[in-house]
């Protein structure tokens, strides 16, 4: 007989992957806006459809930036060029506007066999890198940018993710340190654990609506390098959980700080066209680090990246996105057209959305109208939610949000009575967690709990998405104040 009934039936034989075999960094990752809390907001709507009763008829999901899932219509121009790339019969239909057809066979002609079923260069189509690199130019008052430095991706996720796999390296207090924001969005800690590399906590400044501080900057530095060799800092503008859109003053400071101390720079600009508040604007790294003369544009390393979820498109499920590298050693860039061919291409569907909003209808062609018209209402109700949600959470007691400058979410402070974090204590959970699980149990409200991006301690916070419709996004806001109060009341 065999030992451990290797021969035996299934059952008797030992597993080879189990949770002490498996690797063991995948068990340090944590995702939160994807977390328990939207485990169980899918279970109570699977227990609605089965006709249990609930004090709501729904689940609404402010968890995350899931734009056509809230009710967002597609960009018109976006739908026709990529059902024209998709079924190029369509070319023939009289109904296709005249542009839209001209993206398409633009986009159809690289594609190999003129059909986006067909694999891709690694790097993304060249027509659609050189549509990027024009963008750039554009939206920077035409400092130069170079198709070759441009790689399309799987969402400015897989970028990001694959920019730190080429960062992260050494052993001991060798090991890569990244300096990330916190709050910040969970796919940078959750890539960090997931590499073995070390997260550098910075905090931003919640009293002066979340702005960036250098001297914080130093501070997460000089004790990060007592343990580890910190090489990456990560900014995201505008800011996400965050909402706040930093000034041209604190780009140039933050560009000197990476400077002087050796550190490459990631700018995750995928908010980048969602900016609201009077007075604010997007700054781009690349315009700031160029405009500040050669002393910076020839010296800092920067990766920036920009994606079709976000912004007015929200086309999430379509996995598009690109990382444009400035001052990438060349040597290091032949390594990383290497590795981005391992997984061989970017989903095509979603390179053509990144051709698309690169190469908008122009004011001559016949498009031009309609997907301006849907541009501006898209964004100016963007503005609007942002503008509500700050206004109704203003005045309730126990409850700070500061103004939502950009991108798409609220991360309100919130206080919780001594009572509540002792039963959540006893529940075995964070006290904002036990907050938010309450609040989807008793009202179908689905919020992130401010534990899962970072915070100060001693401080709690929600995050929330400004997406759902205007009206629906009132009910939301009116039962989210309503149960707080009942909540601050049961526990005092």
């Amino acid at each position: 007989m065999s030992v451990g009934g290797t021969n035996g039936p299934a059952g008797c034989r030992e597993k080879v992957l189990t949770l002490d075999s498996m690797n063991q960094q995948v068990k340090k990752v944590e995702y939160a806006v994807r977390g328990a809390i939207v485990l169980r907001a899918s279970a109570i709507e699977k227990e609605l459809q089965q006709g249990m009763s609930k004090p709501f008829s729904e689940v609404i999901r402010a968890n995350i930036g899931d734009a056509h899932a809230m009710g967002q219509k597609p960009i018109t121009f976006i739908r026709q060029v990529l059902a024209l790339c998709t079924y190029p019969q369509l070319l023939c239909d009289p109904n296709m506007p005249e542009d839209a057809k001209a993206r398409a066979r633009k986009i159809l002609d690289a594609c190999g066999g003129h059909s986006i079923g067909a694999y891709t260069a690694s790097q993304g189509i060249e027509v659609i890198r050189q549509n990027v690199a024009k963008y750039i130019e554009k939206r920077d008052g035409g400092i130069p940018s170079c198709p070759d430095n441009i790689f399309l991706a799987t969402g400015a996720s897989e970028a990001i993710v694959t920019t730190l796999k080429m960062l992260v390296s050494g052993e001991g207090r060798g090991r890569t340190g990244v300096l990330i924001s916190i709050p910040q969005y969970p796919l940078y800690s959750a890539a960090i654990a997931d590499l073995a590399a070390v997260q550098v906590n910075y905090y931003l400044d919640e009293e002066d609506c979340w702005a960036l501080s250098v001297d914080e900057l130093r501070r997460a530095l000089r004790q990060a390098r007592e343990h580890c060799t910190p090489r990456v800092l990560c900014v995201i503008n505008p800011g996400n959980p965050t909402g706040q859109v930093q000034s041209r003053q604190v780009i140039e400071d933050v560009i000197r700080f990476a400077a002087e101390e050796k550190l490459f720079l990631m700018a995750d600009e995928v908010y980048q066209d969602n900016v609201y508040a009077a007075g604010c604007q997007f700054h781009s790294f690349k315009k700031v680090l160029f405009e500040m003369g050669p002393a910076y544009s020839d010296l800092v390393e920067l990766a920036s990246y920009h994606s079709v979820s976000k912004c007015y498109m929200g086309e999430c499920g379509y996995r598009g996105g690109y990382v444009e590298y400035v001052n990438l050693d060349p040597g290091v860039k032949a390594e990383l057209v290497k590795l981005v061919s391992v997984r061989l291409c970017p989903p095509v569907s979603g390179q053509a959305v990144v051709g698309i909003i690169t190469d908008p209808p122009q004011p001559h062609e016949p498009s031009h109208h309609t997907f301006q018209e849907e541009r501006r209402e898209v964004l100016g109700a963007l503005a609007e939610r942002a503008r509500l949600t700050e206004e109704m959470f203003h005045g309730v007691p126990g409850i700070r949000c500061n103004p939502v400058q950009g991108a798409m979410y609220s991360f309100p402070r919130f206080d919780i009575p001594p009572k509540a974090i002792a039963a959540a204590q006893a529940a075995g959970q964070v006290p904002d967690m036990f907050f938010c699980m309450k609040l989807l149990e008793e009202t179908g409200i689905c919020v992130v709990p401010g534990s899962g991006f970072g915070q100060r301690e001693g401080t709690y916070h929600f995050r929330m998405t400004i997406l759902p419709q205007t009206e629906k996004l009132k009910v939301l806001l009116t039962k989210l104040k309503c149960f707080y109060r009942d909540f601050v009341a049961q526990y005092s």
